[in-house]
């Protein structure tokens, strides 16, 4: 690992930002106390929502953390198609007795708000999904000593966040769970993501700078591969989601190893971007119809989603989950950062011994 990652954590284990509350303080500071990096989500909470849940984090933790931020979308959604699929949904909305969502809620997610508080009062990490700062917002808060992070899917974009002075990237490869970080959301390209090993391997080429690797990653060995593979660090989502510091509904917790769920795909049924989840009733039903438009999409399904978790239908919640689900462990996430390291120590141990016979 790389001096500045290692400042920041004992493991190279980083705890996934996963938006929507399953990413909170709890969740991060048990990750950051046991030896990895935990991570807060800030994507879809207001400016004083972010900063409360720091607050929060600080209180239970002295350890390093980060802090995930979404960048701003260009408005480039069809509002005709967005309200075809207003229409489509209707049936839905009449089954959970809710009202379908305001689409016009802005596309910024109070990123500058957001910014102006972390450069106020600077965390000791930052990443960003759905895009790469500007190089004058990177160099602020290298300024204030924030560590950046910018989320890619192909070599191009990494090496757009080396260019912009990004200080790491994490890779986030095809068996992902929840939203692909594309920097530009086009429909041509669904489903054409590439495997994490590979494009590790393709990133590294490309950039300098520090790599973490995310994306299906389930096991202590998985970890070692893609450090072998020239990563610095791995970061897991889908495996710290069952943990009982987690904030995912239990039925969520209790999907990932249901035999109901066999598979994961890429949808755009719950927020208008592709996003890797168990495959339910909703996914199938309206994943083929679903536009190109987020967050509009997003702001619409809301209430749909929120009335699912009440009323305990887990067929009409959006069940983000990375291909490797089947192997979610529910242990404290303290506990599972420590079986974690333990198992890259045995996988490379394992390696080590096997080149010297």
């Amino acid at each position: 690992m790389s001096s500045a990652l290692t400042d920041l954590c004992r493991y190279p284990i980083v705890q996934a930002p996963m938006a929507g509350g399953s990413s909170g303080p709890q969740l991060a500071a048990a990750v950051s106390e046991a030896g990895g990096l935990g991570f807060l989500a800030a994507g879809y909470k207001t400016a004083d929502g972010m900063y409360n849940e720091i607050k929060q984090l600080r209180g239970l933790s002295g350890r390093p953390f980060g802090v995930n931020l979404f960048m701003p979308q260009p408005a480039l959604a069809d509002p005709s198609a967005v309200e075809v699929y207003r229409h489509q949904l209707a049936g839905e909305a009449a089954w959970y007795e809710t009202p379908l969502g305001d689409t016009d809620s802005g596309g910024d997610d109070n990123y500058d708000a957001k910014l102006a508080i972390l450069l106020e009062d600077p965390v000791p990490a930052v990443s960003f999904t759905f895009g790469c700062p500007t190089r004058d917002t990177l160099d602020a808060f290298a300024g204030v000593g924030t560590y950046t992070v910018v989320t890619v899917t192909t070599p191009e974009e990494a090496q757009a966040a080396q260019w912009a002075g990004a200080d790491a990237v994490c890779v986030q490869g095809i068996e992902a769970g929840g939203h692909q970080s594309t920097h530009r959301d086009d429909p041509q390209t669904d489903g054409t993501g590439i495997g994490l090993l590979s494009l590790v391997s393709q990133v590294r080429e490309t950039v300098q700078i520090p790599i973490v690797a995310t994306g299906g990653l389930m096991r202590g060995s998985q970890i070692a591969a893609v450090l072998a593979a020239g990563a610095e660090a791995a970061q897991l989502g889908t495996a710290f989601l069952a943990c009982p510091e987690s904030g995912a509904s239990p039925l969520h917790k209790q999907a990932l190893t249901n035999p109901l769920f066999v598979r994961t795909a890429l949808t755009r049924a719950f927020s208008g971007r592709p996003a890797r989840g168990l495959v339910n009733r909703f996914m199938r039903e309206h994943g083929p119809y679903a536009p190109a438009a987020y967050p509009q999409v997003h702001y619409l399904t809301a209430g749909l989603r929120k009335a699912a978790v009440k009323a305990g239908d887990a067929q009409g919640m959006a069940l983000w989950a990375g291909q490797g689900h089947r192997m979610a462990r529910e242990l404290p996430a303290g506990r599972l950062v420590r079986l974690l390291a333990e198992e890259l120590d045995a996988a490379r141990t394992a390696v080590s011994t096997g080149s010297t016979q």
